[in-house]
């Protein structure tokens, strides 16, 4: 049975928290942002219990605690590395496995909100009954328009059966919403522009907790391991993928094989990695490193070694992503370098808070000018970086953030 805390103090809640990929197995910063907004909600006072996908169970599912968070795992097939086709098909019944494997465990607690995450867009189903047998509010975290992106890529066909398909599970899970957070000022206009909605919809930024970043008593130096010790390491962490145009990064590299002192380190997995591989061999990159995903505790050690952190979003994209990697950047006060699609808000906010460095996609001249600047100035690097981590704790604290999902969930 799930625990009860001291929720019954007035205008204290029971939560669910839905994710598809959750800590300590996962390297994404999803799961990591998740992990700190239900500790965050517990501090507060609240009751809080994740439920997450995990394809390795033997069981319909298990209830466990995980640095202080309940944490209820339901069995489903795999979803993180497998196939295209395999994934959707495993996607397509994540509500349904979930119902299966937590619904013995949930059906006679209070609920009083579920607030849940996308991607996935296959939650919908779930939070609708949810909904139903509780009668609790329901706070949709939107982080991906998808398939919108993959339109976009042409990956996906306009107008095609399979847009279509993905476009049924989509709405599905904006109607179950009592309120839509998108990310963004101009996500929220392109979301209103384009989906008819009676929830409430708003912008909510991503988060992060902000505190002393203490590296593990195993930690391993990537300087050392890499024989980096004397380099600038422009650092890339995350989803190495379609929507991220990875080879815009790896012109950069080549642009910079020159200078003797720069060296690129990529860590991730994703669509795009063989990509990554195959340029760095063509192009003979010999400043150019790729490590396979690591946990979050080597990830955030390995932080505090770079120097400077990337990112790229493709310029076919029609809706304006903010990557969560730039929030680990920033908390560790990482100057930003990266490149956005066009009327990204990005742009302005870390160009205006001289957080980094962000230019338009496909302007290769000026994104190599600005990791020149960062490559010749330590000083920059310093001030850029600390001025990262004061605009983390003035706009995307998770303090803030669960704060504003509670005054929509009653809290």
């Amino acid at each position: 049975m799930i625990g009860k805390s001291n929720s019954d103090v007035a205008n204290k809640q029971r939560i669910l928290l839905l994710v598809d990929d959750y800590l300590p197995s996962s390297s994404k910063v999803a799961a990591k942002m998740c992990h700190e907004l239900a500790q965050e909600l517990i501090r507060m006072g609240h009751n809080v219990i994740v439920v997450t996908p995990e394809p390795s169970l033997n069981t319909a599912s298990t209830l466990e605690v995980f640095e202080g968070v309940q944490v209820l795992r339901f069995k489903t097939g795999k979803l993180k590395g497998a196939g295209k086709v395999r994934r959707a098909l495993n996607e397509t019944v994540l509500s349904w496995r979930a119902w299966r494997g937590i619904n013995s465990k949930l059906k006679k607690q209070d609920i009083d909100a579920v607030v849940y995450y996308s991607p996935s867009i296959f939650w919908g189903p779930l939070v609708k009954k949810l909904k139903a047998q509780h009668k609790c509010k329901t706070y949709l975290i939107l982080r991906d328009f998808f398939p919108q992106w993959a339109i976009d890529e042409k990956i996906i066909r306009a107008g095609s059966p399979i847009e279509k398909y993905f476009r049924y599970f989509e709405a599905q899970t904006y109607r179950a919403a009592d309120t839509i957070g998108v990310m963004s000022e101009n996500n929220l206009a392109l979301f209103k522009a384009s989906h008819n909605t009676s929830a409430t919809v708003e912008v909510l930024r991503n988060w992060a907790a902000i505190g002393e970043k203490i590296a593990p008593e195993k930690h391993v130096s990537v300087r050392a391991k890499l024989n980096l010790e004397n380099k600038v390491i422009f650092f890339y962490g995350g989803n190495i993928g379609v929507a991220q145009d990875m080879a815009n990064l790896m012109r950069l590299a080549r642009s910079l094989r020159h200078r003797s002192e720069a060296h690129f380190l990529f860590v991730g997995a994703g669509d795009e990695v063989e990509l990554v591989k195959k340029l760095a061999r063509d192009w003979d990159l010999q400043n150019f490193t790729y490590l396979p995903s690591i946990q979050q505790a080597a990830f955030d050690s390995l932080l505090s070694e770079v120097d400077v952190g990337l990112f790229t979003l493709s310029k076919n994209h029609t809706t304006h992503n903010f990557p969560g990697k730039l929030l680990g950047y920033m908390a560790h006060a990482k100057p930003i370098l990266g490149s956005v699609n066009k009327d990204n808000d990005l742009m302005p906010l870390l160009n205006g808070m001289g957080a980094g460095f962000v230019r338009l996609n496909g302007d290769d001249e000026e994104l190599y000018r600005a990791a020149e600047q960062l490559l010749d100035s330590s000083e920059l690097r310093k001030e850029q970086g600390i001025n990262g981590l004061q605009l983390l704790r003035d706009e995307f604290s998770v303090e803030s953030i669960a704060q504003q999902i509670l005054a929509r969930t009653g809290g």
